[in-house]
């Protein structure tokens, strides 16, 4: 493979090349930066062969970002470009030891790229992996796991990116594309209704989703416009019922054509099926992002 395929919609490229270069910043210093210990024991016509390896099961996201780190490192250097060929594709679930792609060139650009190219590669893949799970356990039950906003700061869109790749769904990418209505809108509103009218009438063109804690507050939300429910913490005996009175509304005269319903707080992948059984549409899951472990990578130079 001479490039990994993206998921679908994929990653700008524009945003991929200023997040490697953030990236080098930090660990080069200002452009062009310097490596000391690399630049001091490898001299810069030495080439060689590095594998990209899995030390562990799981799924793969990020490989998408080796090419420009690699590109970006070998232009502040100018050094020869380094040769990528990927054995792996975002998405893939590996196994330990499993050789995702491998690196042919100066290896002071191999060596000086290393760090920041697994850091993202492997924070990818963690996510992904994380999400694998989750889309797994729902499989065959009609529900999507989703994301939400609790990702790492600067690293939004590689992270919403690798659910993708784990076989999650993107909710919201931030605060300007889907509006969320919580007990704190409600308050400065002066109540669901005064707040959903306040959206629709300076941003008509987006959904509004509001948050209820209870199936009064679900109803309330239904009855002021919502096109979006998100159910907080509901036990589950409340939370199918919920889901089985707003079912009731859709399609009847007056009501909705269809409410998005979506489970949230205090989920856990046990307990998975058993939310997905009340009927919502979604679970969504912070934990993907902000708690999800790293999968382990390593750069092995082989020669």
């Amino acid at each position: 493979m001479n490039s990994p395929s993206l998921i679908e919609p994929g990653l700008d490229p524009r945003w991929v090349a200023d997040i490697v270069t953030r990236a080098l910043d930090e660990d080069l210093g200002p452009t062009p930066g310097r490596d000391v210990t690399t630049q001091a024991t490898v001299p810069p016509s030495g080439t060689g062969t590095a594998h990209l390896v899995a030390r562990a099961d799981g799924v793969v996201a990020g490989l998408v970002v080796v090419e420009e780190v690699t590109r970006q490192v070998a232009e502040r250097f100018g050094l020869a470009p380094v040769a990528v060929t990927f054995t792996a594709q975002d998405g893939d679930a590996v196994t330990r030891g499993r050789v995702l792609a491998a690196l042919t060139g100066p290896v002071q650009v191999i060596l000086t790229a290393e760090r920041t190219l697994l850091n993202l590669a492997s924070r990818a893949s963690g996510v992904a992996t994380a999400t694998r799970a989750w889309a797994r356990e729902l499989d065959g039950t009609g529900a999507q796991v989703l994301d939400t906003r609790k990702t790492t700061p600067g690293l939004r869109a590689l992270e919403k990116y690798a659910v993708r790749a784990g076989g999650g769904t993107n909710k919201r990418m931030g605060l300007y594309d889907v509006a969320m209505v919580k007990d704190n809108h409600v308050v400065a509103a002066g109540s669901v209704a005064g707040a959903i009218e306040a959206v629709r009438r300076m941003f008509p063109d987006v959904l509004i989703q509001v948050e209820a804690d209870t199936t009064d507050q679900a109803m309330e939300a239904l009855d002021a416009g919502a096109d979006f429910l998100l159910l907080d913490n509901m036990p589950t005996p409340v939370l199918a019922d919920t889901v089985r009175r707003v079912r009731e509304r859709e399609g009847a005269p007056g009501g909705p054509a269809k409410i998005e319903l979506e489970a949230t707080g205090n989920l856990t992948l046990d307990r998975a099926r058993e939310v997905a059984g009340t009927g919502v549409d979604y679970l969504s899951v912070g934990a993907l992002t902000h708690s999800a472990p790293i999968l382990d990578l390593a750069l092995d130079l082989i020669g």
